[in-house]
């Protein structure tokens, strides 16, 4: 079979290997439009359930990645002028840059092809191939070729955020939050290398504006960060990828859906697919998870319409749940305001409890209480059918609201 696959991220280059690793007599080529070694990003984070995937289908590769992955145990909620709260938990963390050269070395020795600096972004331009993987991200250039097809969905978050590093390294997964005179300010904060972490920091859009990072450049803005976050930092700087006379490259999410995730012989693969918002830490998993199917539909059917058919039903299926889950993540920190002033133990219970279909529909301290009475069975099964009547309510909100 004859591949090209756009974008040379992890679930391009990821479904690369596999397809070699299948039958080595594929003929696979990765079209990246970026030199090689740049990338944006610093560290991605990442949990058991990867490592168990990337063992069951390479253990060569996972080998590798956990080889120079940094395990960070524990998770934490810093309250600034609170003692700090600490719960379980454990994951790892891998410089963005590092483990895309693991998969290139990889795919490589494989005998995939990369090509750098060659971008698709027009019809004519797309490789003669049996399968297409669009795996070039959420602004994917080929999706858009076929936008008609794909039925694609964005929407805004509400929410301003940024991704920084910092040489401070958090060995937990860290929640960090600032009171300030126009509004609450958060970090979510975890290493990735024994010297380096992912710092991102969000905000609503009031207290965006009203801090004044809509007329403050890169120099300024993280000069300004680092005084509202420097209990947490113990003196060290805030880095950007930006020039400190630009902004900082502020974003709303993008939540993206479609409706359709292949068209003729293209198929969508990760962030060209689909989007999960960054509070629940998912994204890396979910495109490998999606490689991983497409390459074992296009490996167990002779059709290849049928495999990017049953590739798109599996897929889009198990996407229900972490995108559900996301939304209400994100929802959560979206109402910050709204438990803030909790103390910090009540604050990491709602926020460990933010993927619920109830937090948002019961006061804080109430549900809190709730959080704990759980574990009493009886009241265990009410919490359960209270929260699917929500979800079936906002189920019909949302079909009602689009239709």
């Amino acid at each position: 079979m004859k591949i090209a696959c756009v974008g040379a991220g992890p679930a391009g280059l990821y479904f690369a290997i596999l397809m070699k690793l299948r039958d080595p007599r594929h003929e696979i080529t990765v079209y990246e439009r970026n030199p090689e070694g740049v990338t944006h990003g610093w560290g991605v984070v990442f949990w058991d359930d990867l490592v168990a995937d990337l063992r069951a289908n390479d253990p060569v590769t996972a080998q590798a990645i956990l080889d120079r992955s940094f395990g960070w145990i524990d998770q934490v909620v810093d309250v600034k002028g609170s003692r700090p709260a600490r719960g379980g938990g454990t994951g790892f963390g891998i410089c963005r840059r590092t483990l895309l050269a693991i998969l290139r070395e990889r795919a490589t020795d494989l005998g995939v092809e990369i090509l750098f600096e060659h971008e698709i972004a027009e019809g004519a331009q797309l490789p003669d191939a049996d399968v297409i993987v669009a795996a070039d991200g959420v602004g994917s250039q080929v999706r858009r070729l076929r936008m008609d097809r794909f039925r694609t969905r964005i929407d805004l978050g509400r929410n301003k955020y940024v991704w920084l590093g910092t040489p401070r390294v958090f060995e937990a997964f860290t929640f960090g939050l600032v009171p300030t005179q126009a509004g609450w300010i958060w970090f979510h904060a975890y290493g990735y290398s024994k010297d380096m972490s992912t710092f991102i920091v969000e905000c609503s859009p009031e207290t965006w504006k009203g801090l004044g990072f809509d007329r403050r450049n890169s120099a300024q803005s993280l000069t300004l960060l680092e005084n509202l976050f420097e209990d947490h930092l113990n003196g060290h700087r805030l880095l950007s990828h930006s020039d400190s006379q630009e902004s900082l490259p502020w974003l709303n999410f993008r939540n993206m859906t479609n409706e359709k995730w292949h068209a003729d012989n293209i198929a969508l693969l990760g962030d060209a697919a689909h989007t999960t918002h960054f509070s629940i830490g998912s994204g890396t998993r979910l495109a490998i998870q999606d490689a991983i199917a497409l390459a074992a539909n296009l490996h167990g059917h002779e059709d290849v319409q049928t495999a990017l058919a049953a590739y798109e039903q599996e897929r889009q299926l198990a996407m229900l749940r972490p995108q559900r889950e996301a939304r209400l993540s994100a929802a959560w920190f979206e109402n910050i305001p709204r438990y803030a002033h909790l103390a910090p133990p009540q604050l990491f219970a709602l926020l460990l409890d933010r993927r619920s279909r109830l937090v948002s529909h019961i006061p804080p301290k109430l549900y809190y209480r709730l959080h704990w009475a759980k574990r009493i069975p009886p009241v265990r099964m009410l919490y359960r059918w209270a929260a699917l009547g929500v979800e079936q309510l906002a189920g019909l909100h949302r079909r009602l609201s689009h239709s």
